[in-house]
């Protein structure tokens, strides 16, 4: 198998669950694509004994990894350089430099190699990001000079993708505009005749409740009807503007795909009520795919051996596959 064609894991933030959700995931998946992992290898053998997993490792040179053996008999394990006391300690910028790092590495590596399946772990917004980036979507955007982006929410049965991201409520509607509706649709087209080869069927929510407004502008009326007028011109299969309140029943959910909320909370609330840890998230727009799971560090579960791996099972599942 090419070089290119592994998966690149970035662990993200040491002091989360992700390490104990990988370690349960390796267990889980039986595939013959070779898994790159990106972290500290002290941090990996304090939090093995911790949480009572045991894998042989094989350190990568990835300054010389077009030489090296790539199997999944072994952790194929990339080191960087991290010092913490103990197998699990709390969430600080402490480990800020670290988690960059990683990144570089998996950036250097994508940009050399042409990877094109990359998996990161859930970072610290507070911390790592620090109100730079609304999210890790738009960090890694950023890295790659990409200026249009979605974060998809994705299942088999439906997808949903926020037209704004991690943005406070008070802000969205100056946000919603005609132009990021259009490159949403055409991201989420794409990547579903790219992927599946089909057009999907797109419900686009109203930002007002029942699509209505006491206000004299109703963003509902003013901006999304002829947004969503011109879309189906174009041979979009869209339908909107929906009220978010009765979308998500049963029998409306059968008429779509993907559900393009103007916020947040608007489709990711109903989407873990809905599916739970059965959805990943895929960034569109970047030059590979990079998908994580749909979940945070919760830190208040870390190091407890509790928490369900099924999101990055079906990250990995995923990629593999694409």
């Amino acid at each position: 198998m090419k070089l290119n064609k592994s998966i690149i894991i970035v662990a993200g933030e040491p002091n989360s669950i992700f390490l104990e959700i990988f370690f349960k995931s390796l267990k889980k998946i039986k595939s013959n694509t070779p898994i790159i992992l990106i972290a500290s290898h002290k941090l990996l053998m304090m939090q093995m004994v911790k949480l009572n997993y045991n894998k042989k490792i094989r350190i990568l040179d990835y300054k010389n990894i077009v030489n090296s053996k790539l199997d999944n008999k072994k952790l194929n394990l990339i080191n960087v350089n991290y010092n913490p006391s103990k197998a699990f300690e709390s969430i600080s910028s402490k480990s800020n430099s670290y988690i960059e790092n990683c990144f570089k590495i998996a950036f250097q590596l994508i940009k050399k190699y042409d990877f094109k399946r990359v998996v990161t772990g859930p970072i610290s917004k507070k911390y790592f990001l620090n109100k730079k980036y609304l999210g890790i979507t738009e960090y890694i955007s950023k890295k790659f000079n990409i200026k249009k982006n979605a974060m998809l929410i994705y299942n088999k049965n439906l997808s949903v993708c926020p037209l704004t991201t991690h943005l406070p409520l008070k802000f969205v509607s100056k946000k919603i505009d005609k132009k990021l509706i259009f490159e949403k649709i055409k991201l989420i087209n794409d990547f579903y005749i790219n992927n599946f080869k089909l057009k999907p069927r797109i419900a686009i929510l109203g930002i007002n409740p029942h699509c209505e407004s006491i206000d004299k502008f109703n963003e509902d009326d003013e901006i999304l009807k002829p947004t969503i007028k011109k879309l189906k011109k174009l041979n979009y299969k869209v339908t909107g503007p929906l009220p978010a309140d009765t979308v998500f029943m049963k029998n409306n959910l059968k008429k779509f795909d993907v559900i393009l909320g103007m916020y947040h909370d608007q489709v990711l609330t109903p989407m873990k009520t809905l599916f739970e840890y059965d959805a990943i998230n895929i960034t569109l727009g970047l030059p590979f795919l990079r998908i994580s799971p749909d979940h945070g560090p919760n830190e208040k579960m870390i190091g407890k051996n509790i928490s369900n791996p099924l999101s990055l099972i079906k990250a990995i599942s995923f990629l593999d596959k694409h």
